[in-house]
């Protein structure tokens, strides 16, 4: 069985491998520096069974984010002031491993669920990520992510999608 957690020093950061050096890199020297200066967090899907150092499955990042209105969809920004808040879905990686398992999609569902706890506090449009390729924008895509008019591979996912996939994956 898995969990999500926070990242703490008990992870493995250095064993962790998902195929992307900027990704391996972010999450063994970045991620931990940017929790201790606020600037995002890191949150890792690990096996509950697992003893310090406890193997890192995969992981997501989140940060907040302002945007103006006139970057999304003309039916989106009409309903809304020129500046709004958001949640950037900033990095997800899962280890070789552990991928085409669809533990993917679990650390999504839980990034979704993170947001609306900050919605639910704070406020927010929806969440945003921007994919590094084609095939990330068309992995995201499957769960509702719309492409912003600016650019194609910055998606977004607005809270009323977030709201209706987690009632559904709920059932």
């Amino acid at each position: 069985m898995h969990k999500i957690e926070r990242l703490a020093k008990t992870h493995d950061r250095d064993a962790f491998d998902c195929g992307s050096e900027p990704l391996n890199l972010f999450l063994r020297q970045t991620a931990r520096q940017h929790a201790e200066r606020g600037i995002s967090r890191t949150f890792v899907l690990v096996d509950e069974a697992s003893t310090a150092p406890i193997p890192i499955v995969g992981y997501f990042s989140l940060n907040l984010c302002q945007i103006k209105s006139e970057t999304l969809t003309p039916a989106e920004a009409r309903k809304l002031p020129r500046d709004v808040a958001g949640v950037r879905l900033g990095r997800l990686a899962m280890a070789k491993a552990h991928q085409r398992q669809g533990l993917g999609r679990a650390l999504l569902v839980a990034a979704m669920g993170k947001f609306l706890e900050i919605y639910q506090t704070a406020g927010g449009i929806g969440l945003f990520v921007d994919a590094k390729d084609q095939d990330a924008k068309r992995y995201y895509e499957q769960f509702g992510f719309l492409p912003m008019p600016s650019n194609e591979l910055e998606l977004f996912l607005p809270v009323k999608t977030i709201q209706d996939a987690l009632h559904e994956h709920s059932c």
